[in-house]
């Protein structure tokens, strides 16, 4: 036996010492491609994360980029009914073919394969953290140059299961300028620090409303709060999206991909930079 130099990841030695890395990056099924992975994350639900997501796949898709969407929120999926899909995937002998909405944009969520979408999911961690897995290594992704992965809230088994064997390229960290928003993030940061995950910067929602008739801007929780907490780590605050009822009425119609604005185009360019 070689003098031990306590990297494992190098040595085919198998001693009482060693230890395996947690991360395993699964194999792309061999038909597909996928370029760069981002993962849309936050420290607590109801902030926005899949508005967040399914916005950003959309404005990626307006400048030409291929597309695709995980639904990694196994238990409360929403992307499908937020781009007006409810037909179930399909598949072939070795492959599970994503859905694609009216502009191109790929889609897999667990939602596409239940056999009624309003079916609750009731499954333990591991269970779901396989689904995940093979929502990456089983589906037919075809030629994606950017593909964003609508995390579950919080920092539990799924999260820690998509950093562990996707190959994420960074995350989106999405906050709501409430005072818990330091936490929040704080919480976010620190997973993504401990998974050696680099992070693209912060997305505030539901900043604020904006007066239809003179255009004033009405920060109905304070201003500052995701700034701060931006600063207080060393991250850009890439946008600030409003509370719209016209974005919640596109999200009930199945029709996000018909929004206006460019809310997220600080996202847009420090992904494709």
């Amino acid at each position: 036996m070689s003098e031990c130099t306590h990297d494992c990841s190098s040595c085919s030695e198998s001693c009482g010492e060693r230890q395996e890395s947690p991360f395993q990056i699964k194999p792309l099924h061999a038909g597909a491609r996928v370029g760069k992975v981002y993962g849309v994350v936050s420290g607590k639900g109801g902030v926005g994360k899949s508005m967040v997501t399914s916005q950003l796949a959309v404005s990626m898709r307006r400048k030409g980029f291929n597309v695709a969407v995980l639904d990694a929120d196994i238990t409360g999926p929403s992307i499908p009914k937020t781009f007006g899909i409810h037909e179930r995937a399909a598949g072939t002998e070795d492959a599970i073919i994503p859905v694609s909405t009216r502009t191109g944009i790929q889609l897999m969520s667990v939602n596409l394969l239940l056999e009624n979408e309003t079916d609750p999911v009731i499954w333990r961690g591991p269970v779901i953290g396989g689904v995940v897995q093979q929502f990456w290594a089983d589906v037919l992704w075809e030629d994606v140059d950017y593909m964003f992965v609508d995390m579950p809230p919080g920092t539990g088994d799924v999260a820690l299961n998509v950093f562990q064997t996707l190959p994420v390229d960074g995350v989106i960290i999405v906050a709501s300028p409430q005072e818990l928003v330091s936490m929040v993030v704080e919480k976010a940061v620190k997973m993504a620090q401990m998974m050696n995950i680099p992070i693209v910067g912060l997305v505030e929602n539901m900043s604020y409303v904006q007066c239809p008739d003179c255009g004033k801007k009405i920060y109905l929780f304070g201003e500052g709060k995701t700034e701060e907490a931006a600063a207080r780590y060393g991250l850009p605050l890439l946008a600030k999206m409003p509370i719209d009822p016209s974005l919640a009425k596109l999200v009930d119609e199945g029709a996000i991909e018909n929004f206006e604005g460019d809310w997220l185009s600080g996202v847009v360019d420090a992904v494709t930079k």
